[in-house]
């Protein structure tokens, strides 16, 4: 119902005192039907908050100072709120209060811890127990602390889910990079046995190639040879002429050297030509297995790297979800406490409400009960005016079938008359013999004989019979209806009863208080006088008046009439003062209560005067100048020379504290 400011809970709750617990109602019926409730039901005490709207003021105070009702907020009963806050200001801590009153003595101070600080009163210290109003705003704040706790679970458990992903994730590369290491390790080793029967190969090439060169070269030389015996053969031939044949046999056979050898040259040339390829291709080969080992082994590196700054991340992933662990650990924990504190305190919460909703709840079924009564005592009210009616058409048929008037009727044959016996003679009259008394069964019986003699007859009035059925049903609803009425009767006495009772028991009670400080008010107005309130009929102290016996000091008089003005002032105001202080209200007017009074008697009322202060608010119409001196402002009305009324105030407190 209300909204209080962060900070302000303890100051609220100490300002409200027991209306903090307390039940608002829209008027003062449902007030007494609450109070009454509670004492007919046995459940204890409660406050009770009148609240009419329109009806609230709020109290001025002075400027430059903070209210406290500016921190709360209430959307059903801000003007409620503000009429109950409105007298105390706001302070830190005491000694701000304490600087307040020093410069403001008529104002009340409520600290942000809950202290109370006022010019003739303090309450605050410490308490071991927490109001209503700052359990439920413990509860609003543990409430959004935990909302707050939960999102940051949530977020830890995500960070959690996310890093135990990327560990996987990671890990899972790992895996994937140590089997393509190891992969390329075998590779490596392979192409290395591959380079080293290459380099074999190259070396076998190598000691080829130069055995070939050398066979080439011994061919060349041979044939160099071989070309200078021919042209000296060919010589010695020219030179010989024609002087014999020649013998072609060498020269073949020199011919076929020189071909062989030609022939052995460019095998030579073709094999030394394969061999130098061979050994390019292998070079290349060899080039290639060791750009290939280089890549693998940087490769290898890398991954060697990469495994390390891994593991690395998985450690620290490892660190993070540990810690994640035990925060989240320690944060349940948080939370399991508090939902136990939030538990407890919603029981406790849960128990005031159904002790409010107990009574509110009895407060409808008596309204509903008393509503159900008073329409019971109108549906009765209704039934009996029918009945009247009813009575009413029967006398009427009664004298017009019949022609005897209803009295004549009653008088004649009611039942306290004797009713005559009739017997039918051998002439076949009726004879009427003596007279017997009336007993209902013997003419229930006579009138069943009556009738099934009168339906021997035949049928003559057809709806008589509907009609005496018709008016025995009425009869019978009218007797159920008069037995509700009795019980409705007798239930509205005890409650009736109930209500004298408390009624009586709240007289009794205002009233012993109220007498109690009449004597003591009386005293001090009248020092050595004494004075008393006396019941005029104690034992029906609802409808007793109230005596008021003074005896002013030297005088044996104890009657009103024979009093002073002043005296008789006096003892009014000491009777005021008396109720004022057994039932205290917020302020009080008084319209020149001490016109008759002397100096004396004056001073002695403005003692009583100042005390009423400390708790109230006091709205005086004087004359006297000492009432004005005692005063914390002054409105004064007085008349322009133009005769436009004109209203001038002072406040004196301020005046002299400057």
């Amino acid at each position: 119902m209300i909204h209080i400011d962060a900070g302000w809970e303890a100051a609220t709750a100490a300002a409200l005192g027991a209306f903090a617990d307390a039940v608002v109602v829209e008027d003062l019926a449902s007030a007494v039907t609450a109070l009454t409730t509670l004492r007919s039901q046995n459940l204890g005490q409660a406050d009770v908050l009148v609240y009419e709207r329109g009806s609230s003021t709020a109290a001025m105070i002075p400027s430059g100072l903070n209210s406290l009702a500016t921190h709360v907020h209430s959307d059903q009963i801000s003007e409620l709120l503000s009429s109950l806050l409105s007298t105390y200001v706001v302070a830190e801590n005491a000694r701000d209060a304490e600087a307040i009153l020093r410069s403001h003595p008529s104002v009340h101070v409520v600290t942000r811890d809950g202290d109370l600080v006022s010019r003739n009163r303090a309450r605050g210290g410490s308490s071991s127990s927490s109001s209503l109003i700052e359990i439920n705003a413990l509860i609003s704040e543990l409430e959004g602390k935990l909302a707050n706790i939960t999102q940051r679970c949530n977020q830890l458990k995500f960070e959690i889910s996310s890093a135990t992903t990327e560990v996987a994730a990671r890990q899972s590369d790992f895996d994937s990079a140590l089997a393509k290491l190891n992969e390329s390790d075998a590779r490596i080793g392979a192409l290395t046995e591959q380079l080293a029967v290459s380099g074999q190969n190259m070396k076998s090439a190598t000691a080829e190639v130069e055995r070939l060169n050398s066979t080439i070269a011994e061919a060349d030389h041979a044939k160099s040879r071989d070309e200078g015996e021919l042209v000296i053969a060919q010589t010695q031939l020219h030179q010989q002429g024609a002087v014999a044949e020649p013998d072609h046999t060498s020269t073949e056979n020199l011919r076929n050297s020189v071909s062989i050898a030609r022939t052995a040259e460019v095998e030579a040339r073709l094999a030394v030509r394969t061999i130098e390829e061979r050994v390019t291709s292998v070079a290349e080969r060899a080039r290639t297995l060791e750009a290939s080992a280089r890549a693998e082994r940087e490769a290898s590196e890398r991954a060697i790297l990469r495994r390390g700054a891994r593991a690395k991340a998985s450690v620290i992933s490892q660190s993070i979800a540990e810690a994640a662990y035990e925060v989240l650990i320690h944060i349940e924990r948080s939370i399991s406490k508090a939902a136990i504190e939030r538990g407890r305190l919603e029981g406790s919460r849960a128990a005031r409400e159904g002790e409010t909703l107990t009574v509110r709840t009895r407060g409808r079924e008596l309204a509903t009960e008393l509503e159900a009564l008073t329409s019971s005592v109108h549906r009765d009210e209704i039934a009996r005016a029918e009945q009247r009616m009813r009575i009413e058409s029967l006398e009427v048929k009664t004298s017009e079938e019949f022609g005897i008037d209803t009295q004549t009727l009653i008088a004649e044959y009611g039942p306290e008359n004797d009713v005559p016996t009739f017997f039918e003679n051998e002439d076949g009259e009726i004879v009427t013999t003596e007279l017997i008394p009336y007993r209902r069964d013997q003419q229930e019986k006579r009138l069943a004989s009556a009738e099934r003699s009168l339906n021997l007859l035949g049928k003559i009035n057809p709806l008589a019979l509907e009609e005496y059925s018709s008016l025995e049903e009425r009869l019978k609803f009218l007797a159920d209806q008069l037995e509700d009425l009795k019980n409705t009767k007798r239930d509205l006495l005890d409650i009736i009863k109930e209500v004298d009772d408390r009624v009586q028991q709240i007289f009794m009670e205002a009233y012993i208080e109220t007498a109690k400080h009449f004597e003591e008010i009386f005293a001090r107005l009248f020092p050595g006088g004494d004075g008393r309130l006396i019941l005029v009929d104690p034992d029906n102290p609802l409808t007793s008046g109230v005596d008021v016996e003074a005896r002013p000091p030297g005088k044996r008089i104890k009657r009103l009439s024979l009093l002073s003005g002043g005296e008789k002032s006096l003892t009014a105001v000491a009777m005021l003062v008396a109720i004022f202080k057994a039932r205290p209200s917020p302020f009080y007017v008084l319209d020149e209560v001490e016109a008759a009074l002397d100096d004396v008697n004056l001073g002695r009322l403005l003692g009583v005067l100042e005390e009423l202060r400390a708790s109230s608010q006091l709205i005086i119409i004087t004359h006297q100048k000492r009432t004005m001196e005692i005063a914390d402002a002054l409105y004064g009305v007085t008349m322009r020379g133009d005769g436009v009324t004109e209203v001038i105030s002072q406040r004196l407190r301020e005046s002299d504290a400057s």
